[in-house]
């Protein structure tokens, strides 16, 4: 087991892996922006480090100081945590370089699923549904009309480089292709300096399924189980849930063989997401592989009851995962809700600020993770994520009064929060009926 880790990252995540150190004995190098100075969750780090200004591009994604404050902090691993250079396969190959343990997958593995492009290709080569769609990239708007009579009309454009819904357009004819074609390449070039395209048939009111899987160095992996995250607004996950209502047991064991099998042929290990699009007739299809620890993690916990973080450091250590397959049991259902610092009576807009008051909600079945405390300014640089609220009964209906009694416990004064429209959508008819897909939210909103 290491001594001591760098956690690369900040906010909630970066206090859910101190957490899980301190339990493994492990000590804790935290790093901070100018932003971040002073934020209570430092304070329960063995030592912090200062990066840079407050702007990320200055400090948590520069790679030369990452590396420095972990030379500076003596750590013999680093855990990326999620987002920044959780999936940066060069930032993988510098730790190695560098004699520093990366908390993830290697970095051959990282390139080989990190492009969504090569993601496709290596899923079908292992067996994997994946939607249809162009064979690679697309390198033109006339070679994208010319895919597109192929697969047939609405087409989805997705960026190889995506993320975050960034640089995707739906284009229902070949004249919207013109102009969706146009604005998805530059919106990937803008965020992630890759222009790259491939076109996909339009799945319409798909269900968002994702499978957690994890895996050692000695060639062992597993799942564990899955969740629904179709509850988003422009591909933006609002709620997640685990087991999946409506997907047949069938159809769900067929998902977690798939995502096993991927992952095999990946060559990964260390804690991961395989991401899948079901139709309305419970057809699955992969659409990408998420190779770090996700936001909405805490939902496979509940119900596994596997700490996934501790897993990550020991199975980065070199230790063997000590599960069979039919050790993992899912029971009862979680449900996480992902409380943002948005407005959601004005359009989501970002509400950084002071949290004058917080209160946190308790109770059997209840966990809330945040780093926020009365007096935290929530900083407009970075995600609005300033919490997690999860619930664990044995019944998807006990979840849910379970989570509305939660959410109206959960007291955050001094800034606009995403509450409200959690306690809409968990009022919902339809969500109570399980009739929910990626567009539900915004038909809700939309009256």
């Amino acid at each position: 087991m290491f001594n001591r880790i760098l956690i690369a990252n900040r906010g909630e995540i970066a206090l859910r892996v101190i957490r899980a150190c301190r339990e493994l004995g492990v000590e804790t190098v935290a790093i901070f922006s100018e932003a971040d100075r002073g934020a209570p969750y430092l304070e329960l780090a063995d030592e912090a480090i200062c990066v840079g200004p407050a702007r990320a591009a200055d400090s948590y994604l520069r790679i030369d100081r990452v590396i420095s404050a972990a030379e500076i902090g003596n750590v013999q691993a680093i855990h990326p945590g999620y987002g920044f250079l959780s999936e940066n396969s060069h930032f993988a190959e510098v730790c190695r370089s560098c004699d520093i343990g990366f908390i993830g997958p290697t970095p051959e593995a990282m390139e080989r699923v990190g492009d969504k492009n090569s993601a496709r290709a290596l899923a079908r080569e292992a067996g994997v549904p994946t939607v249809p769609g162009s064979d690679g990239l697309v390198a033109s708007e006339q070679e994208a009309v010319r895919v597109a009579k192929d697969v047939g009309y609405p087409v989805l454009l997705k960026a190889t480089a995506g993320g975050g819904g960034k640089g995707m357009r739906v284009a229902a004819n070949e004249l919207a292709l013109a102009s969706a074609w146009q604005q998805a390449s530059a919106e990937a070039q803008a965020a992630f300096g890759n222009p790259g395209i491939y076109i996909e048939r339009y799945v319409e009111r798909p269900r968002h399924v994702e499978i957690q899987i994890l895996g050692d160095k000695h060639g062992t992996i597993l799942h564990l189980w899955e969740r629904d995250c179709s509850t988003q607004r422009r591909h933006q996950k609002l709620i997640e849930e685990s087991p999946s209502p409506r997907l047949p047991d069938e159809t769900r064991q067929k998902m977690c063989d798939a995502a096993v099998r991927l992952a095999k042929a990946a060559g990964y290990y260390s804690a991961g997401t395989v991401e899948f699009i079901v139709d309305q007739q419970d057809n699955f299809y992969f659409i990408e592989i998420n190779a770090r620890i996700q936001v909405e993690h805490p939902v496979s916990e509940m119900v596994t009851g596997i700490d996934l973080v501790k897993a990550q450091i020991r199975v980065a250590a070199g230790e063997k995962l000590e599960l069979t397959q039919k050790d993992i049991v899912a029971r009862g259902h979680a449900i996480e809700c992902r409380i943002n610092a948005e407005d959601p009576a004005h359009n989501f807009r970002p509400c950084p600020g002071r949290i004058e008051r917080i209160i946190a909600p308790g109770g059997f079945g209840v966990r809330f993770d945040s780093h926020a405390t009365a007096g935290y300014i929530v900083p407009p640089h970075y995600d609005s994520l300033i919490g997690k609220l999860i619930v664990h009964q044995p019944t998807r209906q006990e979840a849910i009064r379970t989570m509305i009694r939660a959410l109206k416990e959960l007291r955050i004064e001094g800034i606009k929060t995403t509450v409200p429209i959690h306690l809409e959508v968990l009022a919902n008819t339809a969500f109570h009926e399980s009739q929910v897909d990626t567009t539900f939210v915004e038909r809700m909103l939309a009256g």
